[in-house]
């Protein structure tokens, strides 16, 4: 650790160089778990190095995402729990470039707080490492910017950015989807990382009681429900293409249903998603009937239990399933591809 850089004007001043570094060594322990072969870098430099490996691809094409946290961290403040958040961090960024067939190498994370207490700040890499090594990605950077006056002391930002490969013959594009494809569900953990403004508003959550076991959630209290990881998907996708023709996949994220599904959909065909096959969790129960939400805007706002949709061929949606039951995925079928100038129908 650098005991030389200090700067008393600095601290007077709200930043304290000092706790970067103690931050940095705090957080060092989880990000070594996170290491694979392609990194060429230590904790530290101004770039992370990552060598990349084309064993078996013939044409390399790099797929990226970024994302955030949102309003979700504002339950983390409730609940003062900041160990899950970066889970959800890599979550919405790996999750959106298996969509594209990619598997991803590295990710980076930038966190900006009002205060840089280093405890809180491992225990958000704590997290973020442990999203990254459920997705196999290397964290090989970020940056934690202390911003005294325009965050409050106890309160932070999270985002970050993966980059993943795919060689160009494997893209999922939909140009095969047609008529009588089968659509499967991969099961959510909960709410995610979308639609927390409404949820904050609905429950109300700044002025409740969110501590409380409930018996309706399985006994947990609803910012236990409320913080649940978003579920990483990339281990048994990458699984599944191995074997299986997939056509679409679609990550079901903010504007639900409606939004997201239709991504991976053609002009000409559309999805056919039966409704009563959904297995909505209790959760959205709560929401909707606290919020008295209509059944038409929580499909277009929440994943309602789908947090990843998948398209094959009929005759390969039973092996889908298999593969994706034998690496830990409770699948199952939620509709159809039709012909249709609709890009979804919910019946």
């Amino acid at each position: 650790m650098n005991t030389q850089s200090r700067s008393d004007s600095y601290a007077a001043a709200g930043v304290d160089i000092t706790a970067g570094y103690k931050a940095v060594e705090l957080m060092k322990k989880h990000i070594a778990k996170t290491l694979t072969s392609g990194v060429c870098s230590d904790v530290g430099g101004f770039g992370g190095l990552f060598e990349l490996d084309l064993t078996g691809i013939t044409r390399p094409v790099l797929v990226s995402g970024t994302d955030g946290v949102g309003t979700k961290l504002k339950i983390a403040f409730l609940m003062d729990k900041h160990d899950t958040v970066g889970i959800d961090c890599v979550a919405m960024c790996v999750n959106d470039i298996i969509c594209c067939g990619a598997k991803p190498l590295f990710f980076l994370d930038y966190i900006a707080c009002g205060k840089n207490v280093p405890e809180r700040i491992a225990d958000i890499v704590k997290g973020v490492c442990e999203g990254c090594v459920q997705s196999d990605a290397a964290l090989i950077g970020g940056e934690t910017a202390e911003m005294p006056g325009f965050y409050p002391v106890d309160e932070y930002d999270l985002a970050g950015y993966c980059t993943g490969v795919v060689d160009k013959a494997k893209i999922i594009d939909n140009k095969s989807m047609k008529e009588g494809d089968i659509i499967i569900a991969l099961p959510s953990s909960g709410v995610h990382s979308n639609g927390f403004s409404l949820v904050r508003k609905v429950l109300d959550v700044e002025n409740s009681d969110i501590k409380t076991p409930l018996e309706r959630l399985g006994g947990k209290s609803i910012g236990e429900a409320l913080l649940t990881p978003t579920r990483i998907y990339v281990k048994p996708v990458l699984a599944l293409l191995e074997q299986v023709k997939v056509k679409g996949i679609s990550h079901i994220t903010g504007g639900g249903f409606y939004e997201n599904i239709p991504r991976s959909i053609p002009d000409g065909l559309g999805a056919k998603v039966n409704k009563a096959s959904v297995k909505v969790l209790p959760i959205f129960d709560l929401i909707a009937e606290k919020g008295g939400i209509s059944e038409r805007d929580m499909f277009n706002t929440f994943n309602m239990g789908v947090g990843m949709s998948i398209v094959v061929a009929p005759e390969e949606a039973e092996k889908a399933l298999e593969i994706l039951k034998a690496n830990g995925e409770e699948a199952y079928v939620i509709g159809e591809i039709i012909k249709s100038e609709e890009k979804i129908t919910i019946c």
